[in-house]
């Protein structure tokens, strides 16, 4: 059987070589690049994203990803989102006052963690709803975090069925790994649509195998 192809959409934001590299090494055919047709077609699309929430959708406007996305997402077409790549998934994303469109797949704004250290930078465990197949087998694991916003609510439902898709699983994590700690999402598993908050490629063997689940989803 062929590995599945997964394109690690590069357009200038993002840990590019540390996820193609985490990729390959749980078995995906990965291509690094912002080849349009290459990133519509591809079994899994990948968009990693660090820095500012502003400059990222500046950078895949720029790139044409927010068609590339919607594109693949309309026709039923996996993406993983990461880091800022999952922030940008959301509505908006308020910075220092400033307030930018995001790519509105999901309701919700991204704002500034309210928690006394920040970035929340480290390893922490998260709190994973039933029935997840993107943490099968590490829903104990820890992973890491280094961010200083998040989206702190998901208001779209996620106890019923919306229709097209199953309702969104939401895995939530708090600041810190408090417990008494700003809460914040994680992680979202809703169809085609899959994003996390941590960096899998930074996560050690939880970070891979959670790869390597949504590679088999492929």
């Amino acid at each position: 059987m062929t590995s599945p192809l997964v394109c690690v959409f590069d357009y200038g934001f993002g840990n590019v070589r540390s996820a193609t590299r985490a990729l390959e090494h749980v078995g995906a055919r990965v291509v690094l690049t912002s080849d349009r047709t290459v990133a519509e077609n591809a079994e899994g699309l990948v968009v990693p994203g660090v820095g500012a929430f502003e400059a990222v959708m500046t950078g895949l406007k720029e790139a044409r990803g927010d068609q590339i996305v919607g594109r693949r997402l309309s026709g039923g077409r996996p993406v993983l989102g990461i880091c800022v790549g999952m922030q940008v998934m959301f509505e908006r994303g308020v910075e220092h006052g400033v307030e930018s469109e995001g790519l509105d797949q999901w309701p919700g704004t991204v704002e500034r963690l309210q928690t006394s250290v920040v970035p929340n930078m480290g390893w922490a465990t998260v709190e994973t709803p039933e029935h997840t197949a993107l943490f099968r087998g590490i829903e104990d694991e820890r992973f890491y975090f280094v961010h200083s916003y998040g989206a702190r609510t998901f208001p779209l439902g996620t106890t019923e069925d919306t229709g097209r898709f199953a309702a969104p699983l939401v895995t939530w994590s708090t600041a810190g790994g408090d417990a008494d700690a700003d809460r914040f999402v994680a992680a979202v598993e809703n169809g085609p649509l899959t994003a996390t908050q941590f960096h899998p490629e930074k996560s050690g063997e939880a970070g891979l195998q959670l790869l390597r689940n949504w590679v088999a989803t492929l």
